[in-house]
């Protein structure tokens, strides 16, 4: 029998369930994901970083897991090099797995990692606790019984400069393309980068802060990440210097946020945050409309933006921004994951745009 263990969340509520991975002390800000597949995708996405995340779907560890495979200096499977989540909690674990490529178990997983992990838990009230409270800090912690209770603080990782943590620590090149392409890397997923690569293109992947405008380039992108813009002031400031050359730029989440405040806008903590692959956007001056994959608990103030831009797309759930453009220059943002891994990829053709800007 697994070992019980508790959520604590910081307004008192307890949920009671049995650990499946590490056991260990956890704390963390609670999220949650609504997919049905995508776990190795979602817990090594960088985004996730000092979250505790919440998956949504009933049964959770059936196919297992596959083996990482480095392909070309990236991960075939995976979004990045490791779990990036500090905790996970679903409802039902599947002791047994069977998938063609899985080589272990999602609880062997979370062992090698370090992450802790909870079964049993009604994640159903876990998430409309969170949707009508909205975001929560919480820990995890071993049940009294097991003798291995810590009294863990709670941590709030929005005051941490996360980005700093999560980026590379050097400058990579992937590629031999015809165009090449700055790669801000404030969390970036590796499927961004798959997508980019699949276009013919070099990229030059440099920490979040580098001063990249020293190097040559065609185009730059500006990835996903966790945390708060507002403590990436040097990203900015670097971004803003880029805008001098009028080179086309791209910015995904994280990116979004970080060239809206280059361009002059402001940034806001949102109550509950976009956790989920099903959220409809519509594009500016169109009916149509998207659905995508988010993982954000920021967003920009499109009240704030400076007359030269406008909004792009508009979160059809609540009415905020999903991404902005400039109305002369070739900058445009997106808040979503358009090449979302797991999750739909309905707007992939965003990273089509771009290359056809730089071309």
């Amino acid at each position: 029998m697994d070992r019980k263990i508790s959520l604590l969340l910081e307004d008192g509520v307890t949920f009671e369930g049995y650990s499946f991975g590490y056991e260990a002390s956890a704390a963390g800000e609670v999220v949650f994901n609504t997919a049905m597949v995508g776990y190795p995708e979602s817990l090594t996405d960088p985004s996730y970083a000092g979250q505790i995340l919440t998956v949504t779907y009933p049964l959770v560890g059936n196919y297992g897991v596959p083996e990482d495979k480095i392909i070309n200096g990236l991960s075939r499977f995976y979004e990045s090099e490791k779990i990036q989540v500090s905790g996970l909690i679903i409802s039902e674990y599947s002791h047994k797995y069977s998938h063609w490529n899985a080589t272990k178990s999602l609880g062997d997983w979370l062992k090698e990692h370090h992450i802790p992990g909870i079964y049993g838990i009604d994640t159903r009230a876990l998430t409309k606790l969170i949707r009508e409270k909205g975001s929560m800090l919480g820990k995890i912690t071993a049940n009294e019984k097991t003798g291995k209770q810590k009294n863990e603080e709670f941590y709030d990782p929005n005051k941490e400069n996360l980005i700093a943590k999560v980026s590379c620590k050097e400058v990579l090149t992937y590629g031999n393309g015809s165009k090449r392409i700055v790669l801000v890397d404030c969390g970036v997923k590796h499927n961004i980068i798959r997508c980019l690569l699949k276009r013919d293109v070099t990229i030059i992947r440099v920490p979040w802060d580098c001063d990249f405008n020293t190097l040559e380039y065609d185009g730059l992108f500006i990835s996903n990440g966790p945390g708060d813009p507002s403590l990436c002031e040097v990203t900015v400031e670097h971004i803003r210097k880029a805008m001098a050359a009028d080179k086309p730029v791209f910015g995904i989440c994280m990116g979004n946020q970080l060239l809206s405040k280059a361009g002059g806008a402001s940034t806001f903590k949102l109550k509950y945050g976009h956790r989920s692959h099903n959220q409809p956007v519509r594009m500016t001056g169109s009916d149509r409309c998207f659905i995508t994959s988010q993982n954000h608990g920021f967003a920009v103030d499109a009240t704030t933006l400076d007359e030269e831009w406008e909004p792009l797309f508009t979160n059809m759930n609540d009415g905020t921004n999903e991404g902005i453009r400039h109305k002369t220059k070739p900058w445009f943002s997106a808040q979503f994951h358009p090449e979302a891994a797991s999750g739909p990829t309905d707007t992939e053709f965003l990273f089509d745009v771009f290359i056809e800007m730089i071309k």
